[in-house]
């Protein structure tokens, strides 16, 4: 079955070109196909497109058909080409004529944009689920060891001192940016689309605020012609947000895979957490912390892979965008996976003790000791001099203490600060689910 299907038969290889994995990827979209259709069918009432009855009778269903998704069993039939050609006939063979009018008004082009937006919601959402997460697991972990002094570096050389404080918390306010870029990400794909059928609106009197409301919509893509533009669009701009997070996550892997390395030895993990060799018995490998970091880089290609796409495509639909879906709809598995298990890592890290200790450390309290006398009266400059003199000839002998007072330095980490910031964008996520 073919929602165009005018009773000419394609060829078999140009079906299966054309069709490519959609009828896969299309699985994914079937709960946002019937909520779709849920809202459609109670506006075509109001509209005179379908009686009461003949609504009630379908929205009674789509929620039969919604079970069957939520259960895991829906499926794709052999010959149907995409999700909404199944919900179509599934409805048709139970309800016959009345199934035949969903359509009214509509095209494939804007069932499957609200398709799209009402699934990237939903996924933005459980993303964030996962980002809050792990925000509030590096938050606890910053306090826990705040107190637990590394050397920092520049240029990977020893610099200055830091701490396992300072570290997460770095890698905790870096999420607290990344979803403001999710959440910007939310609110363009937050409009709705529906009532714009192939790009030209409907002579139906569609009431589009209806389905917006209905669909928990913040606003709609009020120009017909903009809202068929904006696929790919919106997919790009969810694509640099996941990008975003990824960055964050691949750079503190790597991190840790020089952290866990012996030539640091800053950190280690349970051995059911890191995997061996097969020929070297002393090897405990960070491949998850690897794999954390290669999955992550590979999302930085995405936005590009999907600009690639939509670049200079003309006017109205084009099925280059149907390419879309296979790119980006794993990317949300992926970075999801990724947050998880960063989590299950760094719930049980163990940190070395006394790590500053080491003497080939003891040039990070270098500046420490030329602040010491500047605080005393000395001008910088002569001060600096002072101690680069005693380091070159060997004299040089620092408290290995740190007094850092400022914020957001290691005695003062602003962790409350950085969680208010999360928080106060976490909020502007509102989670909406119409059930008809």
């Amino acid at each position: 079955m073919k929602l165009w299907d005018k009773g000419t038969k394609t060829d078999t290889i140009i079906e299966t070109f054309t069709v490519g994995r959609d009828r896969e990827f299309d699985l994914y979209l079937a709960e946002a196909d019937v909520l779709g259709n849920l809202a459609h069918t109670a506006m075509l009432e109001t509209i005179g497109l379908l009686t009461k009855e003949e609504k009630n009778d379908i929205h009674r269903e789509l929620k039969e058909i919604m079970k069957i998704v939520k259960a895991g069993d829906f499926i794709i039939e052999e010959g149907i080409e995409d999700v909404h050609s199944q919900v179509e006939l599934l409805l048709t063979r139970k309800l016959g004529d009345t199934g035949k009018k969903v359509h009214s008004g509509r095209s494939r082009n804007d069932q499957v944009l609200v398709d799209m937006k009402l699934y990237i919601r939903k996924e933005q959402t459980l993303v964030l689920d996962e980002v809050k997460s792990l925000f509030n697991l590096l938050i606890a972990q910053s306090e826990k060891f705040k107190d637990s002094l590394i050397p920092g570096y520049t240029h990977l050389q020893v610099a200055m001192p830091s701490s396992f404080g300072l570290w997460f918390g770095c890698y905790a306010e870096s999420l607290a940016d990344d979803i403001q870029l999710l959440l910007s990400a939310y609110k363009i794909n937050n409009q709705n689309p529906l009532g714009s059928a192939a790009g030209y609106g409907s002579s139906f009197p569609l009431n589009r605020q209806m389905t917006t409301d209905l669909l928990g919509f913040e606003s709609m893509n009020y120009n017909v012609m903009y809202a068929q533009m904006g696929r790919g669009k919106t997919e790009k701009i969810t694509a640099f947000a996941l990008a975003s997070i990824g960055a964050t996550l691949a750079k503190m892997a790597n991190e840790m895979c020089l952290f866990m390395s012996q030539n640091f030895g800053f950190v280690s993990f349970p051995d059911n957490l890191t995997t061996g060799s097969s020929i070297m018995p002393h090897k405990k490998n960070p491949d998850v912390f690897e794999l954390i970091r290669g999955k992550c880089n590979r999302l930085q290609a995405v936005p590009n892979e999907i600009s690639y796409i939509t670049t200079n495509l003309p006017f109205g639909y084009n099925r280059d965008l149907q390419l879309i879906k296979e790119i980006l709809m794993p990317c949300f598995a992926d970075i999801k996976a990724c947050l998880q298990l960063a989590c299950v890592m760094f719930e049980q890290i163990k940190i070395k003790d006394g790590i500053i200790n080491d003497d080939k450390y003891i040039y990070i309290f270098s500046v420490e000791e030329v602040n010491k006398l500047v605080l005393e009266g000395m001008p910088f400059r002569d001060a600096y001099k002072k101690v680069g003199i005693e380091i070159n000839e060997g004299k040089f002998s620092p408290e290995r203490s740190v007094v850092h007072t400022h914020e957001g330095s290691i005695g003062n980490l602003c962790n409350d600060q950085i969680k208010a910031k999360f928080e106060a964008v976490a909020k502007e996520f509102v989670v909406f689910e119409y059930l008809g």
